[in-house]
C-alpha cells in the first residue's frame, strides 16, 4: 500500500475477493440455510469477474448462490455492509448482479420464503434418463452405507434441459477453462450421479456430479466418444465418485461395437490420474497383462486386446502397461529394476530417435535437404 494516496487507500477497502464472497450451498433441509458447515466457495471466479477475481465497490460482500440439492432450483441474493457510492461521489461499484445473471438461467428465487416453498416440493424430483449403475459408500460420520446411482440422460428427457442449465453454472466456479456446450447438438451424452437420502420417510435424490461426452465420427462407421466436462461437486469430493462415474461411462461405451476408443478433451492432471486408476483396474484382469507377460515387455497383443475389449487407445494402454509392470517388478532386485528403467527409457527417447533419423535423412535427400 506504500505510495498510495489517502483516497486510494480508502477505495482499496472496497475491493472484495470474489472466491471468498461467493457462497454456494446444496440445500436439503431449511436449517441448511443458516448452517455455515454446508457452505462452500469457488476455486475460480476469473471467467465472471476477471483475472484478478475481485469485485470493486463493496465491503462485506456476500454473493449467495444456494441450490436445492436435487433439482438445483436456485436462490440468488447479494448482501454487503457498505457500498462505495454511499460514501464517495462519482465512484461506481461493479455491477455484480448483472455478471451473475449472465451465467445463471432465469427463474431463480430472490427471497428465502419462495426458496423454502420450492424445497418442500423437492420430494417430487426424480433423476433423469436411464439408470446405469448403483453403488454404495460407507459414511463414517453417519455410521451407515449411502447409496448412489449413475444415470445417462439426453435433452429429450422432460425437464432435463432446464436442469442442465442450472447444473452447468458450477463449471464456472470449479473448472479453470470451462465453457457452456451447445445442447442442441444431439451428439452430446450426459451422465449424472445422484445420492439417495431419506427425508421425513420419503426417498429423495441429491445431485453429486456429472460428465458430458461428445461422440465424434470416425471414418467409415465408428465413433470416438470424448469426455468434455467432468465435475464432482465439492461436498462429495474425495469419496470415490469420480472413479465410479468414469468407470461406468467407460463400461457403457465398451458394450458398443461402433465405438473405436474413448478419449478426453484437454484433460487436467487430476483427470489423467483418475483415468490411469480406472484403466488399470479394467486392464489388470486381461490375460495379456498377467505378471509373466508384463515382464516380457510391451506387446501388440496388449494394444489389440485393450482396444477391442476395453476401447482403450495405444497411448493409454502403454501407460497402463508401465503402471502394472511397476507393480509386478521387485524394485529391490537389481536386474528387474534395471530392466524396468530401461524399458521406460526406450519409450521416452523413442520420439527423439525418430526425429534425429528424419533430420539426417532430410539433410541427405537432395529434395528435402535443399
Amino acid at each position: 500500500m506504500a505510495g498510495l494516496t489517502a483516497m486510494e487507500k480508502k477505495l482499496a477497502e472496497y475491493k472484495c475477493n470474489t472466491n471468498e464472497a461467493i457462497q454456494l450451498k446444496l440445500v436439503r433441509f431449511p436449517e441448511d440455510l443458516e448452517d455455515d458447515n454446508t457452505t462452500f466457495n469457488p476455486e475460480y471466479s476469473h471467467q465472471v469477474f476477471g483475472d484478478d477475481e475481485v469485485a470493486f465497490g463493496y465491503k462485506g460482500l456476500k454473493i449467495l448462490l444456494y441450490y436445492i440439492a436435487g433439482n438445483l432450483s436456485t436462490l440468488f441474493r447479494i448482501e454487503y455492509t457498505s457500498k462505495v457510492n454511499e460514501k464517495f461521489d462519482c465512484v461506481e461499484a461493479d455491477d455484480v448482479e448483472s455478471k451473475i445473471r449472465e451465467i445463471i438461467p432465469p427463474g431463480f428465487c430472490t427471497n428465502t420464503d419462495d426458496f423454502v416453498s420450492l424445497l418442500e416440493k423437492e420430494v417430487n424430483f426424480k433423476p433423469f434418463g436411464m439408470l446405469l449403475h448403483t453403488y454404495s459408500v460407507h459414511n463414517e460420520e453417519a455410521g451407515e452405507d449411502i447409496t448412489y446411482q449413475i444415470y445417462k440422460a439426453d435433452m429429450t428427457c422432460p425437464g432435463f434441459r432446464e436442469y442442465h442449465e442450472r447444473l452447468q453454472t458450477f463449471l464456472m466456479w470449479f473448472i479453470e477453462t470451462a465453457s457452456f456446450i451447445d445442447v442442441d447438438d444431439e451428439r452430446w451424452n450426459y451422465f449424472l450421479v445422484f445420492e439417495k437420502y431419506n427425508k421425513d420417510g420419503a426417498t429423495l435424490f441429491a445431485t453429486v456430479g456429472y460428465m458430458t461426452v461428445y461422440n465424434y465420427y470416425v471414418y467409415p462407421d465408428k465413433t470416438r466418444p470424448r469426455v468434455s466436462q467432468m465435475l464432482i461437486l465439492p461436498p462429495f469430493q474425495g469419496e470415490g465418485h469420480g472413479a465410479q462415474l468414469l468407470e461406468t461411462v467407460h463400461r457403457y461405451y465398451m458394450s458398443s461395437p461402433t465405438v473405436l476408443d474413448i478419449t478426453a478433451e484437454d484433460p487436467s492432471e487430476n483427470y489423467v490420474k483418475l483415468r490411469d486408476f480406472v484403466l488399470v483396474k479394467l486392464c489388470q484382469d486381461l490375460l495379456c497383462f498377467s505378471p509373466g507377460k508384463l515382464m516380457q515387455g510391451f506387446t501388440q497383443e496388449m494394444v489389440m486386446e485393450a482396444q477391442q475389449k476395453l476401447k482403450i487407445n495405444k497411448q493409454h494402454t502403454r501407460r497402463v502397461y508401465e503402471i502394472l509392470r511397476l507393480r509386478a517388478t521387485d524394485m529391490g532386485d537389481a536386474e528387474q529394476s534395471r530392466s524396468y528403467r530401461l524399458d521406460v527409457k526406450r519409450r521416452l527417447i523413442g520420439p527423439y530417435k525418430m526425429q534425429r533419423t528424419f533430420m539426417y535423412s532430410s539433410a541427405e535427400d537432395p529434395v528435402l535437404g535443399s
